[in-house]
């Protein structure tokens, strides 16, 4: 087991409380430390003083560094998120690597207290009432999670221990210090002696529910949510009303917002937490948001109204997608060639055409979704472009003329879907495109001679 050793009181003494209790829990220990480059000559000196406590107990020593200050500017995030991000990245490498199975880290019940303080503070739900959690899916364990601070400080000297003091912690320019210096013992001192126990309390107790209907929902998850190409897609009508049984208002909404959380956990790509104001607006989105709208959410995840659905990507999938050349037009060489492939990238796809004569004998061999054109109808050459505005047709089992948009938007196809949508032309009328047939240039029984169109992914 690696134990994340700072410097500070707290994770020295967990080092020392983990190296006595060694024989009795039948471990292994090393010394994890990270170095943020924060503080000068002070960084230097704590990573330092952490070397020399590792060779004192003849422990081996993992050390991570990085530029945090620099990082943090660069990604633009406050010091603290910055510092914990790489620091945990770190600890992630070294489980992954075999060099430790787990890490152990010094947080105590202090710090769960100011942290579901802290998020009481910002705004959240069960999931941030949980604080820290005492064990993660990534191998990091927190044994003292209901230890105050001020009895290690007791243990060290017991000991005779010393340890480094962060002058940082210190900065009541900083919220997480202004909470440990000010709010907290005003809390103790003037409400309720017991405040950090109870937040502690708080925090285990909204894990342990959360755990319970994170359990129950996850068949609603599966069902409901449907996930593709790294998109998730869900009905704006089930995340207002997910229940299938008449569970009421309250429990219905609940419900949708966790669905709504577990569509944005599955696509984002990038660090990013979802406030309750988000989650509000994918409600109010879903309830009565027009078509086409588009939500920014953290993360790099947009949500956005197609229809009836709501669609969770990544916004550099919607940035990248918008920049490819989706207008098109190849020419399509028919005479004289019985087979032409036309390889149309802008959409990442093949358009097949084949010549062949049509009797009836040879009608139930055609693939399902391969459209027939009457080849003796076709006049003037063939064009294959991008849907344009303003392109009609009459489909085959349509009376009349329709836009194509129309009809595009009859079967429910996004106007993002639709962007580069395949058009055949014969002279000025459009004869196919992608879903429909002109009922002007199809294959009859009078037919004799057909050209078949069909299409793969490239």
């Amino acid at each position: 087991m690696g134990v994340a050793v700072s410097g500070g009181g707290d994770s020295v003494a967990l080092l020392r409380l983990l190296l006595e209790l060694r024989p009795a829990l039948g471990i292994s220990l090393s010394v994890v430390h990270f170095n943020h480059k924060l503080r000068g000559k002070a960084s230097e000196k704590d990573e330092r003083f952490v070397a020399d406590l590792a060779e004192k107990f003849g422990l081996t020593l993992h050390v991570g560094q990085a530029d945090v200050g620099k990082k943090a500017r660069q990604e633009k995030r406050n010091l603290e998120d910055a510092a914990r991000r790489v620091r945990y990245e770190f600890f992630r490498r070294l489980t992954e690597s075999g060099l430790v199975d787990r890490v152990a880290t010094a947080h105590t019940a202090d710090d769960q207290a100011e942290t579901v303080l802290a998020h009481i503070l910002r705004g959240t739900g069960l999931a941030g009432l949980a604080g820290i959690h005492p064990v993660t899916e990534d191998g990091i364990v927190r044994p003292l999670l209901e230890v105050r601070r001020t009895e290690l400080r007791k243990y060290l000297r017991t000991k005779k221990q010393a340890w480094r003091e962060d002058a940082t912690n210190k900065d009541t320019s900083r919220q997480r210090a202004r909470m440990r210096k000010k709010l907290l013992p005003l809390l103790e001192n003037e409400f309720n002696p017991r405040t950090v126990e109870h937040l502690g309390a708080l925090g285990g107790l909204a894990l342990e529910e959360g755990s319970l209907v994170e359990a129950l929902s996850q068949d609603y998850y599966k069902a409901l949510l449907k996930f593709e190409n790294g998109t998730a897609r869900i009905s704006a009508h089930h995340i207002e009303w997910p229940f299938s049984w008449p569970a009421g208002e309250t429990a219905n909404r609940a419900l949708g917002k966790r669905l709504a959380r577990s569509a944005f956990a599955g696509v984002a790509r990038k660090q990013g937490q979802l406030a309750i104001e988000h989650v509000n607006q994918i409600m109010q989105l879903a309830s009565s948001g027009e078509n086409g709208k588009v939500l920014q959410l953290p993360g790099g995840v947009d949500v956005r109204r197609d229809d009836d659905w709501l669609i969770f990507l990544a916004r550099e999938r919607i940035t990248a997608k918008s920049k490819l050349p989706l207008e098109f037009e190849y020419a399509v060489p028919t005479r004289g060639a019985k087979d032409v492939n036309v390889a149309v990238k802008e959409i990442g796809c093949v358009i097949r055409f084949r010549s062949i004569d049509w009797p009836d004998a040879q009608r139930e061999t055609i693939e399902k979704d391969c459209a027939v054109l009457d080849r003796d109808k076709l006049q003037g050459a063939l064009k294959l472009r991008s849907l344009q505005p303003g392109d009609r047709m009459r489909p085959v089992g349509h009376r009349g003329e329709h836009k194509l948009n129309r009809l595009l938007n009859e079967k429910r196809v996004s106007k993002w879907d639709r962007e580069g949508w395949p058009v055949l032309e014969s002279g000025k009328n459009i004869v196919w495109a992608r879903g429909f047939v002109s009922a002007d240039f199809a294959a009859t029984s009078e037919t004799r001679n057909a050209t078949l169109v069909s299409e793969e992914k490239a």
